[in-house]
């Protein structure tokens, strides 16, 4: 029994101190190079009010005698002291002195070592660019930077949505970093790196990670702390859509599946695929396919498409309609009434839907 009683005691302990060292190893994670300067600053907090306690306790003397004794044995200003000193106080007072001395080294060499390997403005650079994430609502996080997520990164920008990467590889990192784009360093399975990220102001989430368990665990994750945000997972296989669906993700895509139809269209419908391209991609060419949804705000609600005049208006073409309960309809008639939360699929030149846009 008393065995079993200490192999438990034993088995806690162990837990305990592998709880500590995740807990150290996610705050050096989280601040870095100035990891060393905070706890070098914190070890000094403990002794020095440490020290006004083990004063108070071994000589008796008052607070403010207390503090101003640990303030000149720290600072080594050589004053005498405030009152004599018992052999206790003495040996304290010593060891008060070496504590001291070697936590403003310890200090000096944290803060030296960052200036001259240039960490400083990387430091600063990090804290400017979480402080303009900080201010950010109804963005996109996009989960991974590799040859997919670096591509939807850059469409979403070229929308003039603002977009949030999470990304561990410092090469890819580097390369954001050339190309201005807000980024979160971290890995996106991390509670703290999507909350860093403002998951809980973002309107969508992509997660396009190379290893899919992490698109599966970032979608359960993420929904959990956002219920409401709309998720795009990545897939590499078609068996393993349910999988993500089941973790949350709202829509699953295939990229290698969908680079095949493409190409298989591009010779079967050449045409048809050439137009689409045209409309969905930000060429030259005055037209483009958008989505419009109708808000309670709106001035098309509770109007038919010919009361809402759009065709004549804006010279849009309204091609479907996805209906507030989830049914789509093609070619609409004349006589559709637009209801709040209508989303139109609608084709038109640019200018025209830039003005479209500014009555909305």
């Amino acid at each position: 029994m008393r065995k079993r009683k200490f192999q438990s005691l034993k088995r806690r302990k162990l837990t305990q101190a592998l709880g500590g060292q995740v807990r150290l190893s996610k705050l050096r994670r989280r601040y870095g190079s100035l990891f060393p300067l905070i706890m070098g600053l914190v070890t000094l907090l403990i002794v020095f009010f440490g020290g006004i306690y083990a004063y108070m306790e071994i000589e008796g003397w008052s607070y403010l005698d207390s503090f101003y004794m640990v303030l000149i044995a720290l600072s080594t200003v050589g004053f005498e002291e405030v009152h004599p000193l018992s052999e206790s106080g003495m040996i304290l007072t010593s060891v008060l002195i070496l504590l001291g001395v070697g936590n403003f080294a310890f200090l000096v060499g944290s803060f030296t070592q960052i200036l001259v390997e240039g960490r400083l403005q990387t430091v600063w650079g990090r804290l400017r660019v979480q402080k303009t994430i900080d201010k950010l609502s109804n963005h996109i996080i996009v989960c991974g930077y590799g040859r997919i997520g670096s591509i939807a990164v850059n469409e979403i920008q070229r929308e003039g949505i603002p977009v949030v990467a999470v990304e561990k590889d410092p090469e890819l990192m580097a390369k954001m970093e050339e190309d201005d784009i807000l980024f979160i360093a971290g890995d996106a399975t991390d509670d703290e790196v999507l909350t860093k990220a403002g998951i809980d102001r973002a309107k969508a989430l992509i997660t396009a990670v190379s290893q899919e368990a992490a698109n599966v665990y970032v979608s359960l994750t993420a929904r959990q702390m956002s219920p409401d945000l709309y998720i795009v997972a990545r897939a590499d296989h078609e068996k393993h859509i349910p999988r993500l669906e089941r973790a949350g993700a709202d829509r699953v895509m295939l990229p290698h599946m969908l680079g095949g139809l493409r190409m298989a269209q591009s010779v079967l419908q050449p045409t048809v695929t050439s137009f689409l391209e045209l409309t969905l991609s930000r060429s030259e060419m005055q037209l483009n396919m958008e989505e419009l949804q109708i808000t309670e705000r709106s001035d098309f609600k509770g109007k038919t498409l010919v009361e809402s005049k759009l065709r004549q208006r804006f010279n849009i073409i309204v091609i479907s309609i996805k209906k507030a309960c989830g049914d789509l309809i093609f070619n609409p008639e004349a006589d559709t009434v637009l209801e709040e939360g209508d989303i139109l699929v609608i084709v038109g030149g640019k200018e025209n839907l830039r003005d479209l846009w500014e009555i909305i």
